[in-house]
C-alpha cells in the first residue's frame, strides 16, 4: 500500500468538499471587509511608528503576540476511524504517512510567523531597543518552532492525558522564556540559554511511555482540525458544525441549569449546555478579552470605538455559528423541541450574549482615565445599536433561508 498517495487523496478529498464554499465566502462580502482593515491598519500602523507612546513596552507587545504563534503547532493527518482497522497492519510504515503532515505543519505556521515578526520589526527598531538582527531572530523563530513542533508530536504520542497536559506546559514555558531571552538579553546569552534549554527539553520529552501511532489521538485531533474549518465556514454559509470537541468545563456545569423545565425552552437548555462545552465559548472568551485590551488601550480616540465596533462584529459572527448546532443532530431528538423555535431561540440567545459582551468590553473605556465622556458613551450606544442591527439582520436572513 502507498501511504503517501493515500494521505495525498484523502486530502485532496477533504478540501474538494471544502473549497466550493469558497465562492460563497466570497461573495458575503469578506474579501472587501479584510480589504478595508487592512487599509485602516495601515494607516493606523504608520501613524502609530511616527509618534510612539512614550516608556511604551515594545518587548513585552512582541512576546504576546510572536508568542503564541511560536508556540501552537498542529497536524492534518487526515486519519480515520476505519484506520484502527485497515491501517494497524502498516503500524510499522506509518513514518511515510505521517511525515508530511508534521512538515506541512511546520511550514505553513512558520510562514505565517514571519509575516507576523516582519509586521512588528518596524516597531522594534523604532521602540529603541534594537539588539538582534533580522536575519538572526528568523534563525531562532525557525529552530522555536521546529521545537515546539517536536514536542507537540511527541505529547500526541504520550500514553495519559495528564502527562500530556503537563508537558503541554512545559513547552509553553520553555519557547515562552527562549523567546523572552532573545528579547531582552544580548545574542551570546541567548544562544547559550537556548542551546540549554532545548537539550534539557529533549531529554525530558524522551522519560513518558508512548505509543508507537497514537491512533486515538490522532483521530480526535482531525476531528478537531475538521470541525475547525467547518466552523470557520459556517460564519459565511449553510454548514454542519457537528464533530466539534466537547470540553468538559465542570465550573460552568451549573450554569443552564436556572432556564425553566418545559417543553417551549428545552432548545434553549441544549443550546446553553452545548455552548458550556463547546470550542466556540474559548473562541468567544479570547476574543472578548482582546477586544477589552485594545479598546482599553486605545479608548481616548475613535480608533478605540472602530475596534471596538470591529470586535462586537467579529464575536457576533462566531455566535452566528450556534445556528448550526445540532442542525442534524441526533442529541436534538432526545429533547421535546416544538416546531418553529430553533430560529427565534438561537436569536435570542445569540443576541443577549452580545449585548452583554459588548457592555464587558466598553468597562476599559471607563476604566482608563484621560478619555473624553462623550466620546465614551458614543461608543457604547454604537456598540448596542450595532447588535440591534446584527439581530435584525440575522432575522431577516434566516427567515429567509428558513422560507426557501
Amino acid at each position: 500500500m502507498e501511504l503517501k498517495a493515500l494521505r495525498s487523496r484523502r486530502k485532496a478529498s477533504f478540501w474538494s468538499k471544502v473549497l466550493p464554499y469558497f465562492p460563497y465566502v466570497m461573495q458575503s462580502g469578506v474579501a472587501v471587509l479584510l480589504l478595508l482593515l487592512f487599509i485602516a491598519f495601515s494607516a493606523w500602523y504608520t501613524s502609530f511608528l511616527l509618534d510612539l507612546p512614550p516608556g511604551l513596552p515594545v518587548r513585552w507587545i512582541m512576546l504576546i503576540l510572536l508568542g503564541p504563534l511560536t508556540v501552537y503547532s498542529g497536524f492534518r493527518t487526515y486519519v480515520q476511524q476505519a484506520d484502527l482497522i485497515f491501517l494497524l497492519p502498516q503500524e510499522t510504515r506509518m513514518k511515510e504517512y505521517l511525515s508530511p503532515a508534521y512538515r506541512s505543519g511546520i511550514i505553513y505556521k512558520l510562514f505565517g510567523l514571519y509575516i507576523l515578526l516582519l509586521t512588528l520589526w518596524p516597531l522594534y527598531i523604532r521602540g529603541g531597543i534594537y539588539t538582534q538582527p533580522l536575519w538572526l531572530m528568523l534563525i531562532v523563530l525557525l529552530w522555536l518552532k521546529l521545537l515546539s513542533g517536536y514536542g507537540a508530536w511527541q505529547e500526541l504520542r504520550i500514553t495519559t492525558p495528564r502527562a500530556r497536559g503537563g508537558y503541554r506546559l512545559l513547552r509553553w514555558c520553555f519557547i515562552l522564556l527562549i523567546l523572552a531571552a532573545w528579547l531582552w538579553q544580548p545574542a551570546w546569552k541567548s544562544a547559550l540559554f537556548m542551546v540549554l534549554v532545548s537539550v534539557n527539553y529533549i531529554l525530558a520529552l524522551r522519560f513518558p511511555m508512548k505509543h508507537a501511532v497514537p491512533w486515538e489521538n490522532l483521530i480526535a485531533t482531525e476531528k478537531a482540525g475538521s470541525a475547525r474549518v467547518m466552523l470557520l465556514l459556517g460564519w459565511f454559509v449553510d454548514v454542519s458544525a457537528e464533530g466539534q470537541k466537547v470540553i468538559r468545563r465542570r465550573w460552568l456545569s451549573k450554569l443552564g441549569n436556572g432556564v425553566p423545565w418545559e417543553r417551549k425552552t428545552s432548545y434553549r437548555f441544549l443550546l446553553t449546555k452545548t455552548l458550556m462545552r463547546s470550542e466556540l465559548l474559548g473562541i468567544v472568551t479570547r476574543l472578548t478579552l482582546l477586544g477589552m485590551i485594545v479598546t482599553g488601550w486605545n479608548g481616548d480616540s475613535w480608533i478605540g470605538t472602530a475596534l471596538y465596533l470591529f470586535f462586537i462584529f467579529l464575536i457576533g459572527t462566531q455566535l452566528t455559528t450556534l445556528r448550526h448546532v445540532h442542525h442534524d443532530s441526533p442529541a436534538a431528538l432526545y429533547y421535546p423541541i416544538p416546531e418553529g423555535v430553533r430560529m427565534n431561540t438561537v436569536l435570542r440567545l445569540t443576541s443577549r450574549l452580545l449585548l452583554g459582551i459588548s457592555v464587558l468590553m466598553w468597562v476599559p473605556m471607563v476604566v482608563v482615565p484621560g478619555g473624553s465622556l462623550l466620546l465614551t458613551l458614543g461608543t457604547l450606544v454604537a456598540g448596542i445599536l450595532l447588535v440591534l442591527a446584527l439581530r435584525a439582520t440575522w432575522s431577516r436572513k434566516w427567515s429567509k433561508e428558513e422560507e426557501d
